[in-house]
């Protein structure tokens, strides 16, 4: 009996310590939760911090999961908030979020896969890999080719940029239908010649994806489930779309900006490969520490090292065979960001060191929170990554702002509303402006016709012509004009 005892608590302790990554991290976790920073921050000031509670109501973010990687390791994971606010259901590190666009990095590993096994070239024409699915002709595809490098950095000249998404009510397209285009996105094909510019498209990622499906004789979703997840202990993770009910027991609903959750608690997506993941912070730290693995210690993984160091090879834009890459302080940072309907997502990690952290929110308003989650993160563990930039301010008397009191009307029309006008008022020698959708901008001078929105990052400069009339001119591209009554 005593034996029993005694082997019975030998296996606790391995399983707790196994399962246990922030142990002693309590201290890194209220700091970063309580030293939340936004973008701006006023030169000479003291910068100050927030609770991430206190923000998550501020953006409207039900729910946030958070885990930090360092050395190669998870050192610590948490989640905030809420999974699903009609049941109460909180948010814990075993809950799913949708990747959105973290989805194609991932996988990416599939396609990598197969090359690394000689039955995919990087730089061959994909047609001869299509077989169900062709390439719509084209007048560039006879100057240069389409190639699987291309399409995983972006520069294949494909249409789509992103996808919607449909929602539970809706018909659930084939692959292929999304490719003709006879889902809620027009036909992907080729606009301009391969390899002469980068632009983002989830559209070459749906072919990648096809390619995958064609060659291997899976789906995407099986493919992975078999060969690329399970070899990186993704054991919280699926491609499945529409998700498994098996699935479903820890998994987070969507919300929009307003904080109300999605009808049906989430969109659907056929485009698996570009959108549709479903993991967790904690998985996705997986996938961080096998590339810094095989990357920088060599170790035999889901890819061989030479094609690890292709994969982190800078092509145009700073795009790499699936991730984005730059660098800080000549330190090579390799990650991506995931929007899809009702979540906001990102992700990243020191290719050499290992460090790294995965961000996901249940909101469409989560990208803010996300930057000053980031910020924290950053600063307490002296990253350089994510510094506030700072700004100086001037004070100028209401009186002289008086003048900018009224409605602009924006110069074009924007779809489904037509007009855009924003309302201006001044308040303790500041700008404020509401916009259609009753959003506030508070703007601050920063010079005598130039002011900044210290919390949200916005810009407007104020114009005035020779006749007198005043416009604003917002983010440097959109003018609004003064309204005479």
């Amino acid at each position: 009996m005593r034996k029993i005892s005694l082997l019975l608590i030998l296996f606790v302790i391995l399983f707790t310590c196994k399962e246990e990554p922030q142990e002693n991290n309590d201290k890194d976790i209220t700091i970063i939760e309580n030293g939340l920073l936004k973008g701006i921050q006023v030169k000479g000031a003291t910068p100050e911090t927030f609770n991430i509670e206190e923000r998550m109501k501020a953006h409207n973010v039900p729910g946030v999961s958070i885990a930090v990687i360092e050395n190669g390791k998870l050192k610590w994971a948490k989640g905030y908030g809420y999974a699903n606010t009609n049941t109460n259901q909180k948010v814990d590190v075993h809950t799913l979020f949708q990747a959105g666009s973290i989805s194609k990095p991932v996988a990416a590993l599939a396609a990598l896969k197969l090359v690394d096994e000689g039955i995919l070239d990087l730089d061959a024409d994909v047609s001869t890999y299509l077989k169900s699915w062709k390439l719509p002709d084209s007048k560039f595809t006879e100057i240069e080719k389409v190639t699987l490098r291309r399409l995983l950095t972006h520069t294949a000249g494909m249409t789509v940029h992103g996808f919607p998404g449909y929602t539970q009510k809706d018909s659930f397209p084939s692959i292929n239908a999304v490719l003709n285009g006879k889902g809620n996105t027009p036909v992907i094909y080729v606009d301009t010649i391969p390899g002469s510019i980068w632009r983002y498209s989830g559209g070459g990622y749906t072919v990648m994806e096809k390619i995958v499906e064609d060659v291997s004789g899976l789906p995407l979703e099986d493919f992975m489930a078999k060969n690329i997840l399970p070899q990186m202990n993704m054991t919280n993770s699926t491609y499945s779309q529409p998700i498994k009910e098996s699935m479903q027991n820890n998994i987070s609903a969507a919300y929009y900006g307003d904080g109300k959750i999605i009808e049906g608690l989430w969109h659907n997506y056929p485009e698996q490969a570009a959108a549709g993941l479903w993991t967790t912070p904690s998985d996705l730290s997986k996938y961080l520490i096998e590339i810094h693995n095989i990357y920088e210690n060599g170790t035999k993984g889901i890819l061989s090292k030479h094609m690890v160091t292709q994969m982190l090879t800078k092509d145009k834009n700073n795009w790499g065979l699936g991730p984005s890459l730059r660098e800080n302080d000549n330190a090579l940072i390799f990650g991506h960001g995931g929007k899809n309907a009702g979540f906001t997502n990102d992700m990243m990690a020191f290719a050499k060191s290992g460090d790294g952290v995965i961000v996901m929110t249940s909101a469409d308003n989560g990208g803010r929170l996300i930057g000053e989650i980031l910020r924290s993160v950053s600063r307490y563990y002296d990253w350089g990554t994510h510094n506030p930039r700072e700004v100086n301010i001037v004070k100028i008397p209401n009186d002289e702002l008086e003048k900018y009191t009224g409605k602009y009307l924006l110069d074009f029309q924007v779809p489904n509303i037509g007009d855009y006008i924003i309302d201006v008022t001044i308040v303790d020698g500041k700008i404020r402006a509401i916009d259609p959708d009753n959003e506030v901008n508070l703007f601050t001078p920063t010079e005598k016709t130039k002011f900044i929105d210290l919390d949200k990052g916005d810009r407007i400069e104020a114009k005035t012509d020779d006749s007198g009339n005043i416009s604003f001119l917002l983010n440097g591209q959109y003018n609004f004009n003064k309204i005479n009554e």
